[in-house]
């Protein structure tokens, strides 16, 4: 059944860590060419990955179980203070996976927010010392808006 308002039921919120997944990678990006519904995605490029490469600030980042225990629980902390309702939450080594309804909010928000008391809990765990951002700058922020795309996107 289709959900009738402009306020989708829920928002399939993805976000990277830092250098995990370049331009030029084997397994193609969406870049700003190929950005689009079902736009296939930009292809694998040598040259271009090993240009992104040379261009990290530092190496890529990776979850071990220590920093994903703690940015799982940042992610489950931020939707108890706000109110959000938490599908579910997968936090992988390289991306975190949230399943989110935030009402009428702006994914972004959720995104910032996630991404911000995320790095702020490794940080208070010990699990991240670096200044940077363990994250990339954006992500994605897909919406739901109807009961079997939730449940699609939580399995």
């Amino acid at each position: 059944m289709w959900n009738d308002t402009d306020t989708p039921l829920a928002h399939l919120i993805t976000f990277r860590c830092y250098g995990t997944w370049l331009h030029g990678d084997d397994r193609g990006a969406i870049d700003r060419f190929h950005h689009t519904y079902k736009a296939p995605l930009a292809r694998a490029n040598e040259r271009r990955y090993e240009h992104n490469r040379a261009m990290l600030k530092g190496e890529p980042v990776r979850l071990d179980a220590k920093r994903r225990s703690s940015v799982e629980r940042s992610i489950r902390e931020t939707c108890t203070i706000r109110k959000w309702l938490l599908h579910t939450v997968s936090v992988r080594t390289n991306h975190v996976h949230v399943v989110v309804s935030i009402g009428p909010r702006k994914p972004d928000a959720a995104l910032n927010a996630f991404k911000a008391n995320a790095t702020r809990q490794m940080r208070q765990d010990g699990n991240w010392k670096c200044e940077h951002s363990p994250w990339v700058d954006k992500g994605s922020k897909r919406n739901l808006w109807n009961v079997r795309s939730v449940a699609q996107a939580v399995d």
